[in-house]
Formats: C-alpha cells, structure tokens, sequence
C-alpha cells in the first residue's frame, strides 16, 4: 500500500494509484516502456525485469494501483493479463487440476458455461454449476476446490452474498474467486468479503473508453499470485505495454465515470419501469429489485447495466434499430451508452431480453432516446 494514499477516498485513490514518487524533471505520469528485453548483467535471480514477457514497469505501475483499488489498506498483489477471459482462464487453469471439482454460477458470461466449461471437462476438472440468485452454490461445496462467483450476474443482475458463500467454501477447503467485473472496485470489494481472488475485465469499465482489452486478477495471497504470474509467462497471455498504459490513465478518471453512470443507470432503469412495453427491468439499485436488499449489504454502488425484457425478438430488434444515441453492440461499461439482445450470443434469456450499458450521457437525453425508440418499435 502507498503510504500517502492512507485514508483517502476513492475518488483520490484513483488518481494517484500506481503512480510513481517525484522525481525532479521527470514526468509525473511516465509513459509506456516498449522493449522486448532489458540490460541483464550476471545472474538474473532476484532482477526486477529479465524479459518482456516476465514484466514491464508499465504494467508494474498498473498492478500497484489496481491492487491498492481492490485492497486499500492491506497489501495485495495484481496480476494483469491480455484480455478480462485471459485473467478468467488463467485462475482456473492454474488452479485447478484433473480430478478437482469447481462451482460455478449457472447464470454466469457466457463463455464460461461454455467454452470453458468444456476445456475444463476435458482436462477431467468436475464442473457444478447453480444459480446466482439465493445463494444456490452453497448446495454445490462439498469436495470442491474453487467456488467461482459472479455478483451482480451477467446479464441477469442477481446478486449473491459473498460473506456467506465464502465462509462456507472456506471451511470446506476451497478457494473462493469473484468476477468483480459489473461492480469494479469502487462498487465492491470482494477481498474484504472474504474472497480469495477478486477478478475482473478491465476491458469495461476499469478502463470504461471501449477501446482496450484487460483483465485482472488481484490476491492477497502472494503464493497464489506466483501461480498466475507464472501461468501468465507460460501461456504468454501478456498485456501489451500501451494497453496498460491506457488502462491506468484511465483509472484517474474511474470514479467520476462510474458515480455517474450508477446514477444515469438508475434514472434509465425507473424510467423504463414506467413503459408498458417493458416486463422485468433489473438493475440493483432499484429499492423493488430482487436483489436490491443483498446489493446494498455488500456493494456501495451498483454499476451501469439495466436489462429488461421486450415483447418479443422482432419488437426488440425493431427498438435497437431506432436508437440514436444508444450504439448496438456487445461489451458494457463505457462511457457511450450501449445496448444488446443478449439472445444472439445463445444466453439462456427470453429474445426480447435486452443489455444496456449506461454511459455518462445526460440522463434526461437517455431517457428520451430509449422513450422514442420504444414508440417507434411499438410502430
């Protein structure tokens, strides 16, 4: 932990985590290192920096202050890979080994019940799956060796009660890792829950500009960070150093964009409540949400995405096509409002069900560009 960030809020430790001590005539701010080696006189045991593809004072500088965001107070160590399923794979290829058994959210991104899933089965990793909503992975511990949650889910906004989870998979011997990627560090802090790992895409809203791919896995268990670091020079699932670099420039700006988008997201999402139109609106910070009461135990703010569900997969279509502010596209968490019918990925949603992405666009404009979109589908 930086002794000078001690007791700041967020929004400070935002702006100056990571970043390095004065320097006269340097610049506050340093800039990319690009190199593919380093000067390495005599024996490299013990060097900082040996090889591009074991480190980089860039994404050393990022590490530091996305540890210090996931754990202020108490040290910690960040693990920083090429893109948010880079860090995903990572936790459970390192991790777990044939014969093991993990828990995962039925609910969960997508690739995970897919793709991954069937990489796991077929390294004979026991793949158990339950819902987000009432703690369903309690039913599914027993002789498990990662608990993998995902709170709010995505895209179905459930949330689940880390303390509780956690505790349970601990007793039994299991390690506890959460997707933080909805929520981002100023939303939750899955650490102090009682979390072993705290993961995420820094491609959304860490980075919140759409135009990086990040992932991120911070610990404070350095045993458990050497076995990323080294699955990370193994597999070469490096971020690039200009990446790294964009993506903390663009943590000093975090906690603006993601204060802002949390209030737009409610707005949207009370708006939306009102149209006949519209069946299920989710969105945590609602006071009538499912998951509302849990999301405040645990969460101090509650992130940018709004789903709901439409009439039917044309009507959806229809709305998409006649938004003007709001882009068609996949991803969430930037600062450009965005929107999706999550269906077309094979989501286990009705296809009407629709993802928005509230950005830091005025409120009132969101609202009247979802409203004309809506009358318009409704033709």
């Amino acid at each position: 932990m930086a002794d000078h960030l001690a007791g700041t809020s967020d929004a400070t430790r935002a702006v100056h985590a990571g970043v390095p001590e004065r320097s006269p005539y340097e610049p506050p701010f340093p800039g990319p290192v690009f190199t593919s080696h380093y000067h390495l006189p005599g024996d490299p045991a013990g060097a900082p920096y040996t090889y591009a593809r074991d480190g980089n004072p860039t994404w050393t500088r990022l590490e530091d202050a996305l540890a210090e965001l996931e754990s202020p107070g108490t040290p910690a160590h960040a693990v920083t890979f090429a893109s948010g399923m880079g860090a995903i794979a990572a936790v459970m290829l390192s991790l777990l080994r044939p014969g093991d058994a993990v828990a995962v959210p039925s609910d969960a991104y997508t690739l995970i019940g897919g793709v991954l899933r069937d990489q796991l089965e077929a390294y004979d990793v026991e793949v158990r799956a339950a819902p987000t909503a009432g703690d369903a992975q309690l039913a599914l511990l027993d002789g498990v060796r990662l608990l993998w949650l995902e709170t709010p889910s995505n895209p179905k906004l459930d949330v689940c009660d880390i303390r509780r989870l956690a505790a349970a998979a601990h007793e039994r011997g299991a390690l506890v890792a959460v997707d933080n990627t909805l929520a981002t560090p100023l939303g939750q802090r899955p650490l102090d829950l009682g979390a072993d790992l705290s993961v995420a895409s820094g491609t959304k809203a860490v980075t919140g500009h759409s135009d990086v791919l990040l992932g991120y896995a911070v610990t404070r268990d350095e045993s458990l960070a050497a076995r990323l670091r080294l699955w990370r020079k193994t597999t070469g699932a490096i971020p690039g150093p200009m990446e790294a670099w964009l993506a903390h420039r663009s943590l000093a700006t975090m906690e603006l964009r993601t204060r802002q988008q949390a209030a737009n997201a409610l707005a949207v999402a009370r708006a939306l409540r009102s149209r006949a139109e519209v069946a299920g609106v989710r969105h945590p910070g609602l006071p009538e949400d499912p998951s509302h009461a849990r999301a405040v135990a645990q969460m101090s703010r509650f992130g940018c995405v709004v789903s709901f569900t439409l009439p039917s997969k044309e009507f959806a279509e229809r709305f998409l096509a006649a938004l003007r502010l709001v882009d068609d596209a996949t991803s969430f968490g930037g600062v450009r409002s965005s929107a999706e019918r999550r269906g077309r990925w094979g989501d286990e949603v009705p296809e009407g069900f629709i993802r928005l992405s509230v950005g830091v666009e005025d409120p009132a404009d969101l609202v009247a560009d979802l409203t004309q979109a809506l009358e318009r589908a409704a033709g």
